[in-house]
């Protein structure tokens, strides 16, 4: 064989296994970095631009896709201990023509952390606030959308600020009371009880607490690779202290149940989305949002539509 042409096999195949190679080095020595590089990817790919805005001293993070038009533009607010990347599995399936806002809450990711800040459910509805301002972005009423604890302060956000808020959009919200406690919550007041918050279930340390976090979250049951496990408690353990501080704060008594003790100041129309197999915040909670109902500028009735994951009515609704 020509000694040019061995030469251009040497190079294409030495080309190749470096990208390769640094994959696999990757994979096995560093996990962290590839999901970062993975949620990169996939804003990129989904046209997620990522910004930064100031309230004074205080900097919020996050990423957005189109301009505001005729159209009301969509806030996202994320959950607990996540971050404005976990709506990219929503954001794709959403028209590119929306303008889509989606912020890393109080003191996650890119968001200012400050010993000094009010974690409160009031506390971060005023952060989100100040955000909104920055932004213009209730120059007129816009969509709202929270999961979770994100979903709790989203329905407080539209109790306190109503001129803001177009529509509601609450996912398995927080915030709620309930006449029975599930097996999580009971779970969790025996941890108080101990004051074992080493032990809270949603913030792993380790790989094993971080496959039993995802077998509790996700009704999807998949084998999760142990070097990604690693790579997704190696991205929390940094954070994990500030994450029980928060959590404290949201399940204190002054925040617990404050979406439930503000929904009848609820002025817009709402939808309720929950999954009828959550092991978290019980979808019966879908039930005790439907039995407010909303009362819509001009005085006239409204609905809350509270659907589970397949898309039918889990519980009440309210006639108009």
């Amino acid at each position: 064989m020509d000694l040019d042409v061995v030469n251009m096999f040497v190079i294409a195949g030495g080309t190749l296994a470096i990208p390769i190679l640094a994959f696999v080095a990757s994979f096995l020595l560093w996990p962290s970095a590839l999901i970062r590089i993975y949620y990169w990817y996939w804003r990129r790919t989904l046209g997620m631009q990522v910004r930064y805005v100031h309230h004074e001293d205080y900097q919020f993070c996050y990423s957005f896709r189109g301009r505001p038009g005729h159209k009301p533009s969509i806030l996202m607010l994320h959950g607990f201990s996540a971050h404005k990347d976990m709506w990219l599995s929503v954001v794709k399936f959403l028209p590119k023509n929306l303008h889509l806002v989606c912020v890393d809450m109080p003191g996650h990711e890119g968001t200012t952390r400050s010993s000094l800040d009010d974690l409160s459910i009031d506390g971060q509805v005023k952060r989100i606030h100040q955000f909104v301002e920055c932004l213009k972005l209730n120059k007129k009423p816009f969509h709202l959308v929270g999961t979770s604890m994100g979903g709790q302060v989203a329905g407080v956000y539209a109790a306190y600020y109503p001129s803001d808020v177009s529509s509601l959009c609450l996912v398995c919200p927080a915030g709620l009371q309930y006449s029975t406690d599930n097996q999580f919550v009971q779970r969790l007041k025996e941890l108080q009880g101990s004051a074992a918050v080493e032990k809270i279930p949603l913030i792993p340390s380790t790989p094993e607490e971080m496959s039993e976090m995802l077998q509790l979250c996700s009704y999807v049951r998949f084998k999760v690779p142990q070097q990604i496990l690693q790579g997704l408690v190696d991205v929390r353990i940094p954070h994990n202290n500030f994450y029980r501080k928060l959590f404290l704060e949201i399940v204190s008594e002054k925040s617990r149940y404050s979406l439930h003790q503000n929904m009848d100041k609820i002025k817009v129309p709402t939808q309720i989305i929950w999954g009828k197999q959550d092991q978290v915040l019980d979808v019966s909670g879908a039930d005790n949002v439907g039995q407010v109902n909303c009362q819509l500028p001009g005085g006239a009735s409204g609905k809350l539509w509270a659907l589970s994951s397949d898309g039918k009515n889990p519980g009440r609704q309210p006639s108009s």
